[in-house]
């Protein structure tokens, strides 16, 4: 019986680290954001909100599922690689199945936007296909975004903006411009949890012939880079309530800042890719405190 029930306990690990759980922040706090701001106007469509949530984890998971497949095949992950969830090399999967779930969790996605288009407009379709490629083309395909210096700009712009964008305008059937100007942060912290990722993952992403930013860059000057986002980020933050964007309520997600400064701190005084793991941790969770409190304040700025 407790072998029986190890090895259940195992194999659900097992596919859940498939999913790269710390990534998944770039799934839902654009949706919990672009809801909150729309709430303001008065509009919260509950089924609109976790149609969208659900489909965009769906395709942040789907996209870390193709990583791992085409990784795995370009011969980049082996058993000993740090951060990655390891279904193929460690635990044994076929590549075959990653790959079949990834393009399942495309298909649910798919479905669960036709949904969100019947009820709102058959324009967002294209946008959806749009972010799905994007997330497809980032490792997979004959020029992988991954191994150019554009990956952040990709994953910031389709994993804060966009999504945001969809989320605010399926409530309201409108898009503003200050719906550019609230994303404005997550984009920044959504990129910069792939700058992290890229500064770890340096050293290896450099033999394997990768063009990251960060190899562009070299490691003192990525951290730099990474920094001051971080730094612009929060400024922007602070200055929304001025131009009239945001209430003041805003600011309590400034509480995020000591975590940005956590993960600076790991990435300088840490050298191998395991001992800046933590690092990497603490940039997908200042997207994630921030998050829920920019979300947050953007609810009390509107009761």
């Amino acid at each position: 019986m407790t072998d029986k029930s190890n090895s259940q306990k195992t194999s659900w690990k097992v596919w859940w680290k498939l999913t790269r759980p710390h990534t998944l922040t770039a799934g839902f706090v654009p949706v919990l954001i672009g809801t909150a701001f729309a709430f303001q106007s008065g509009d919260f469509h509950i089924t609109l909100f976790f149609a969208m949530m659900i489909a965009s984890l769906l395709i942040q998971a789907a996209t870390n599922m193709f990583n791992e497949y085409y990784d795995y095949k370009r011969g980049l992950d082996h058993a000993g690689s740090v951060g990655i969830g390891g279904t193929i090399v460690r635990h044994g999967v076929k590549a075959s199945t990653v790959l079949q779930i990834a393009l399942g969790c495309y298909g649910l996605a798919l479905l669960i936007g036709l949904y969100i288009c019947a009820m709102t407009s058959w324009w967002l379709i294209a946008i959806g296909l749009l972010s799905m490629a994007a997330g497809y083309l980032y490792t997979g395909g004959p020029y992988p975004v991954a191994y150019t210096p554009y990956g952040e700009l990709l994953a910031g712009f389709f994993m804060g903006y966009v999504i945001i964008a969809i989320s605010y305008y399926i409530q309201t059937n409108e898009l503003p411009l200050t719906v550019l100007f609230i994303s404005v942060p997550t984009s920044l912290f959504i990129a910069n949890i792939l700058s992290a990722n890229n500064i770890r993952d340096l050293d290896n992403d450099k033999v394997a012939g990768r063009r990251t930013l960060a190899i562009l860059l070299g490691k003192r000057n990525a951290i730099m880079v990474l920094a001051i986002i971080f730094g612009i980020a929060f400024v922007w933050t602070l200055t929304m309530p001025f131009l009239g964007i945001t209430s003041f309520w805003i600011w309590i997600a400034l509480l995020a800042f000591p975590k940005s400064i956590e993960a600076v701190k790991v990435f300088i005084n840490k050298h191998t890719p395991i001992e800046m793991m933590p690092g990497m941790a603490a940039t997908a969770k200042t997207n994630t405190i921030f998050g829920l409190l920019f979300a947050l304040g953007i609810f009390l700025g509107s009761v």
